[in-house]
């Protein structure tokens, strides 16, 4: 597949990003051609974790998330990593780039902890995802409905949602972000 014409953006905080969840769609993606931005919450290095508990990689951001627009990319895709997630879904910035990608009709693609930014942007109503299971509460008190599944690809109120619950769900959530860019 060829995504020569896409721009995603990926958000993340500067360290505790599930190793798997970033770079597996931002290496897939790129190899596939599309232009993806790593924008974190400092244009600074970006310390991945396995298992929230062991070091993983470490990557540069392209970006600080404070210094991009939706207006500028085709999907948001938003990693998990438990201690990523709790830092980025309180970042005004953050859900100011998700409310406004989901207000102008556009993909946002969010793996296990990733749900939670979008529950503290408030998109989530009448929505229907997956995520971990230990998020599932608030997925459901922020409005949406949660279901247990690989992959949930989701189109009500004008814009699509993309969730996998786990790094074992990473082919299904990488395919499915690449047939939502290959449109």
């Amino acid at each position: 597949m060829t995504l020569d014409n896409s721009k995603v953006l990926i958000i993340t905080q500067n360290w505790g990003i599930e190793e798997t969840e970033l770079t597996r769609p931002l290496r897939d993606l790129r190899a596939a051609g599309a232009n993806v931005t790593l924008a974190a919450a400092e244009k600074a290095p970006v310390e991945t974790v396995q298992h929230d508990r062991y070091a993983g990689e470490t990557l540069d951001a392209d970006a600080a998330y404070a210094d991009v627009s939706a207006q500028d990319y085709d999907m948001l895709i938003v990693p998990g990593g438990t201690t990523n997630v709790d830092r980025l879904r309180v970042s005004e910035v953050a859900q100011r780039l998700a409310k406004e990608f989901s207000a102008a009709g556009k993909p946002i693609a969010a793996i296990c902890h990733g749900a939670w930014l979008l529950v503290n942007a408030g998109v989530l109503p009448g929505k229907t995802l997956t995520s971990t299971r230990y998020i599932k509460a608030d997925v459901e008190n922020a409005g949406g409905t949660f279901v247990d599944q690989e992959v949930k690809v989701c189109n009500a109120n004008g814009w699509r949602l993309i969730t996998s619950r786990k790094p074992a769900d990473l082919d299904a959530f990488v395919g499915a972000i690449e047939d939502t860019l290959g449109e």
